[in-house]
C-alpha cells in the first residue's frame, strides 16, 4: 500500500495557505466513520506520485501524527486554468466500507466500424459505482476492436461482466456508438439549413 505522509494543520490564518503552497504543500481534510474530521496538509509531489502508482481510485495509507490510515481519495478541487490540485478530501475505509464514486470509461483500440469510414459516438464518459474500496476499480474498459458500424454497448451490457461491484445508471443509458460518418451530401444540406 502507497503512504503518504500528512501534518494536522492548526493554523488557519490568512498567510497560512500562502506559507503552505510556498513549502509544496496542500491543504486536505481526512473525515471517516472512525475518525474525528482533520484538517491536515500533504506534500503536493508526494499526492501526485502516489496518484501515478495507484491511481484515482486506489487506497492509500495516510501516516498522520505516527498512525497509519486507510484512506481513498474522496474528492479535489483545482484551479480551472492550471489544473493545479489546490485541496483534497480524503475517505477514512476499511475493506468493507461500500463507497459510491465515479469511474471512468475508457475505450480501448480502433474499431472496425471507424476503418470502415464510421466515427466513435461516446456518450457517456463515466458511470457511477458503489464498491467495496477494495473492488474500485481505476476504470471501466470496453475494448472496441470488433466494433462494426452500428454497434451499440449500453450500461446494461456491461452490467453482467462486472459482479464484484454495482454500476448504478440505467440499463438503457448508452456509453458508445459506432455511427455512420455525415457524407459531404448530408454536411451540405445540414449548412444550407443553418445559414
Amino acid at each position: 500500500m502507497n503512504t503518504l505522509v500528512a501534518q494536522e494543520r492548526k493554523d488557519f490564518k490568512k498567510g497560512s495557505l500562502r506559507k503552505l503552497k510556498n513549502n509544496g504543500e496542500i491543504p486536505a481534510v481526512v473525515y471517516g466513520r472512525e475518525i474525528n474530521t482533520k484538517s491536515i496538509s500533504i506534500k503536493n509531489a508526494d499526492l501526485l506520485k502516489v496518484i501515478k502508482a495507484i491511481g484515482r481510485n486506489g487506497i492509500i495509507s495516510l501516516n498522520l501524527d505516527g498512525k497509519s490510515t486507510s484512506v481513498i481519495l474522496r474528492d479535489y478541487q483545482n484551479k480551472a486554468i492550471t489544473k493545479e490540485v489546490v485541496h483534497v478530501d480524503f475517505l477514512q475505509v476499511n475493506q468493507h466500507t461500500e463507497i459510491d464514486t465515479k469511474v471512468n470509461v475508457i475505450l480501448k483500440g480502433t474499431s472496425n466500424g471507424e476503418k470502415a469510414g464510421g466515427i466513435v459516438k461516446q456518450f457517456l464518459h463515466e458511470l457511477n459505482i458503489t464498491a467495496k474500496a477494495n473492488d474500485i476499480p481505476d476504470n471501466i474498459e470496453i475494448d472496441i476492436t470488433d466494433f462494426e458500424i452500428g454497434r451499440t454497448v449500453r450500461v446494461g451490457d456491461l452490467k453482467k461482466d462486472y459482479s464484484n461491484f454495482t454500476i448504478n445508471n440505467e440499463n438503457d443509458e448508452t456509453i458508445i456508438m459506432i455511427d455512420y460518418a455525415k457524407t459531404t451530401e448530408e454536411e451540405e444540406d445540414i449548412s444550407a439549413v443553418e445559414v
